[in-house]
């Protein structure tokens, strides 16, 4: 009877002796993983694009949605984690496949944290809808799909390892900047001329402010689709490597 050895980690004589079903059940369980960051990815999205249509809208029955769409995320944030953890225990992933299930975890983490951010956008949609007539006008919209399009671009690059969208992902996030300090400089100075209307410009402030936050969030998952496919770190640099 094959006995139990150690080389770089634990190697059973079940794998010792079955190779192929080794490497195939370790194939479905990275199947598995990136399947399930899909399904987190639209949970995420469809929150994010429910809690903007509160805000527009002044839709409280799509702003009570987000909390429902909340719970499902985190419940598969944790499904995410386990199965990571499982695979990295039981197979010791190398190389490609061990930067991918590291990107994994952290993709998990910034995703679970946008749905978080599209919560705090409906609880401000509900704030909104209670504001008297007069609150100010930022054009929510045209910024809502910049950030939108970085959400669904990164997502997008990490499935199917696409190093051209996630540079797309890193070159919008100036776009959001620039308009998120714009909108910040309108609604700073509408709330000095008319102090009446502070809340209601609070409110509005906080949704550009979780939006912004969002695209960092993107911006990461960018980065880490980088990390997976290329193997090098470009967070905190100027420019990212090009395709070799």
């Amino acid at each position: 009877m094959l006995r139990q050895f150690t080389a770089k980690g634990n190697v059973t004589a079940r794998q010792i002796c079955e190779p192929q079903k080794y490497v195939n059940r370790f194939a479905e369980g990275l199947d598995q993983l990136r399947n399930k960051l899909l399904e987190m990815s639209a949970l995420v999205e469809s929150g994010i694009l429910r809690s903007i249509h509160a805000v527009v809208h002044k839709d409280r029955a799509a702003a009570e949605e987000v909390f429902k769409i909340e719970a499902r995320i985190n419940a598969t944030e944790l499904e995410i984690d386990a199965l990571a953890v499982e695979l990295l225990a039981l197979h010791q992933p190398m190389a490609k496949n061990l930067r991918f299930i590291i990107a994994a975890l952290k993709i998990n983490t910034d995703l679970e944290r946008m749905g978080d951010l599209a919560v705090n956008i409906a609880q401000s949609a509900l704030a909104l809808i209670e504001a008297p007539a007069g609150t100010p006008v930022v054009d929510i919209p045209y910024f809502a799909g910049l950030v939108q399009a970085m959400v669904h671009k990164s997502v997008d690059a990490f499935v199917a390892s696409d190093m051209d969208l996630a540079r797309e992902v890193l070159a919008s996030d100036q776009a959001v900047d620039d308009f998120r300090t714009a909108c910040y400089g309108q609604l700073t100075a509408f709330m000095q001329n008319d102090r009446a209307r502070i809340r209601p410009t609070l409110s509005l402030l906080n949704v550009i402010r979780a939006a912004e936050r969002l695209a960092d969030h993107s911006k990461n998952i960018a980065e880490d689709v980088i990390f997976y496919v290329k193997g090098v770190d470009v967070r905190h640099r100027s420019s990212v490597p090009g395709p070799r």
